[in-house]
């Protein structure tokens, strides 16, 4: 019992608190988890919170779960992601101090991971936090390395902080540990939403919905338009390919967008390559992972990217950087592609996989056998694994529905 039971009698039990300066409608990898989090933990125990700054245009009054949203500011120069300090919103600290959680978690290390951790504190319970990000980037690009290397000890003295650590993949622990960080960690993965049994029609259905000719081979990119994640690779490699018959969607938004636009004009690919923008509606996007042949992720930047794992959901497979953290989960030719980072190498590539469809199809088959696991599936895991840590801590367990 903490000291806010002597003062507002009969709170509301909850079960989990989930944490993030992340959430739909801001669409990247981490939104999308917190959201199926959301989703299965309602579904399969109830009372499930998510707590995050608010977004202006965001209408959470149809969801089975409550959203605690504070006040915020937008982040400069990343639209269209927000923070903000929950402590300051008074109206969210009438709302949170009537609520008693067994469990947070915090899926950011910032304000709201700290507003999680500071929950855990005063009720006593157990604050699990998970190594989403490759941070260091984020903040390197912007900022000088002497205030990068002070906000990477601060984030890591967060994780210090907490009870139990998780990261998306196992090569994640190489990245907390090079930031620093000495302690436990644990596996937990990520999922997708869009694990289904797709009847062909459904394929062929979205290639004539995009206007897609038979022809075509097609190759996609989503995910945040930011220079880390290596898009020039992407638009050099093409440029090079004027003699075959492609077309390639690149579906977000970020602050590289224009530059990106400008770079494909430069390099006469106005008529292959189409900028879709963000892209919110899932099955809209699901169309766009259907109606694809490769998926093309030569990120240097991201640890466990949800979007390779979506697209093998719908038999597309990916080309990853060789080398970097994401591209583990593949094994060259069998679950997907590896390539150099060099424009040549991706072109060489690309050229010979165009040239062999039925070879691209074949492993984007056993993409979706090998790397793709249901949110369903996972939060079950989580479950068990949250209720091992009650158990140590001798506190009440979540029961399931």
């Amino acid at each position: 019992m903490d000291v806010l039971d002597k003062i507002i009698p009969n709170r509301e039990e909850a079960n989990v608190g989930l944490f993030c300066d992340a959430f739909p409608p801001v669409m990247d990898g981490v939104a999308v988890c917190m959201e199926n989090y959301a989703y299965w933990m309602q579904n399969k125990v109830g009372k499930t919170k998510v707590i995050t700054p608010n977004v202006p245009e965001a209408d959470y009054s149809k969801l089975d779960y409550e959203v605690l949203d504070y006040l915020s500011i937008p982040v400069p120069k990343r639209h269209p992601y927000v923070t903000g300090i929950a402590e300051i919103d008074p109206r969210f600290l009438a709302k949170i101090a009537k609520i008693r959680f067994k469990i947070v978690h915090a899926h950011c290390p910032f304000a709201s991971g700290l507003a999680a951790q500071r929950i855990a504190k005063s009720q006593g319970i157990p604050c699990v936090a998970t190594f989403h990000s490759k941070y260091r980037d984020d903040f390197a690009r912007v900022l000088p390395k002497v205030v990068v290397d002070g906000i990477i000890k601060y984030i890591i003295d967060f994780y210090e902080n907490s009870d139990l650590v998780w990261v998306p993949q196992e090569s994640v622990i190489d990245v907390i540990r090079e930031y620093g960080y000495k302690g436990h960690v644990e596996v937990m993965d990520n999922g997708s939403d869009l694990v289904a049994d797709y009847p062909e029609k459904y394929f062929v259905d979205a290639r004539n919905e995009l206007g897609i000719k038979p022809e075509e081979f097609v190759l996609l990119f989503v995910g945040q338009h930011i220079w880390e994640k290596n898009p020039k690779l992407i638009i050099e490699a093409l440029s090079r390919m004027g003699d075959v018959p492609f077309k390639m969607f690149f579906v977000g938004t970020g602050y590289a967008a224009e530059d990106m636009k400008a770079l494909v004009t430069e390099k006469g690919l106005d008529n292959k390559v189409t900028f879709v923008g963000n892209i919110t509606e899932r099955a809209r996007l699901t169309k766009y992972y259907a109606a694809s042949d490769l998926f093309l992720f030569p990120s240097l930047y991201d640890n466990a990217p949800l979007v390779v794992r979506e697209a093998a959901a719908l038999h597309t497979p990916a080309v990853m950087a060789e080398g970097s953290t994401a591209s583990t989960i593949l094994s060259d030719g069998e679950n997907g592609f590896l390539v150099k980072n060099d424009p040549a190498e991706m072109e060489a590539l690309l050229r010979k996989l165009i040239a062999d469809p039925e070879r691209v199809h074949r492993v984007g088959v056993q993409a979706s056998k090998s790397i793709v696991r249901s949110w369903e599936d996972c939060v079950e895991e989580v479950i068990d694994r949250y209720n091992t840590l009650l158990k140590i801590r001798n506190l009440p367990t979540i029961e399931r529905i």
